[in-house]
């Protein structure tokens, strides 16, 4: 190995000892906690040694943040290759999600509550992480929209009514031990049979198309 690789190596982990301790040090005590000060400590290097590696404590939450996608798109991958239906395979990733957010809190604000310069929108100027990516692929995978709908918008909508679920139920806005009721209302409203049942249930009821209106 020569000596410049040799550097690259232990660059690396000292980058991944960062990330590692800043992860650590907020699950154990928030991110009102985590300061480049007590990371230097934690790792045992100075200041300017982080800081050759990160520009500062936003960059670090960044990493976090990039690193939880990871570990989130991993967990829904899981879940739904366990599944057995499209139904169940929507709802044990929304029950992944959930209990992602439930276990690890300070690593999911990393992700999605605290502010992070991580582009995510398709119009931004910058193409988002692999990461990130991935892990909204695994909630489009399970939308399977077949009333014509964009797959791709449904897994948004998913997306946003799974983070609501989330973050109402930790700041007890909501509940939390209601949880699998409102995943059940999920499932029913997006999963990829919802649209045939629901027009199955209208011609049973005899309401047609001017009962569906009226509800």
């Amino acid at each position: 190995m020569s000596s410049t690789e040799r550097r690259e190596r232990e660059r690396a982990r000292r980058h991944q000892l960062i990330i590692t301790a800043a992860r650590e040090l907020a699950e154990a005590e928030g991110w009102d906690a985590v300061t480049t000060r007590r990371l230097a400590q934690r790792v045992a290097y100075s200041q300017p040694v982080l800081y050759n590696h990160f520009k500062g404590k936003d960059a670090i939450v960044g990493a976090v943040a990039v690193e939880g996608f990871d570990d989130l798109a991993a967990a829904l991958r899981r879940a739904r290759r366990t599944a057995g239906s499209p139904r169940e395979a929507l709802r044990a990733v929304g029950r992944a999600y959930l209990d992602f957010a439930v276990a690890r809190p300070a690593l999911y604000a990393a992700m999605f509550v605290r502010e992070t310069d991580i582009p995510f929108a398709q119009e931004a100027q910058q193409d988002p992480p692999a990461a990130p990516r991935a892990a909204f692929e695994e909630l489009a995978a399970v939308a399977g929209p077949e009333d014509g709908r964009d797959a791709e918008v449904d897994a948004e909508v998913i997306w946003s009514a799974l983070h609501g679920l989330a973050v109402l139920a930790r700041s007890g806005r909501i509940p939390p031990l209601r949880q699998r009721e409102r995943l059940d209302a999920l499932v029913e409203r997006f999963a990829p049979d919802a649209a045939g049942r629901r027009k199955a249930s209208a011609g049973q009821d005899g309401s047609g198309t001017a009962g569906a209106g009226g509800t």
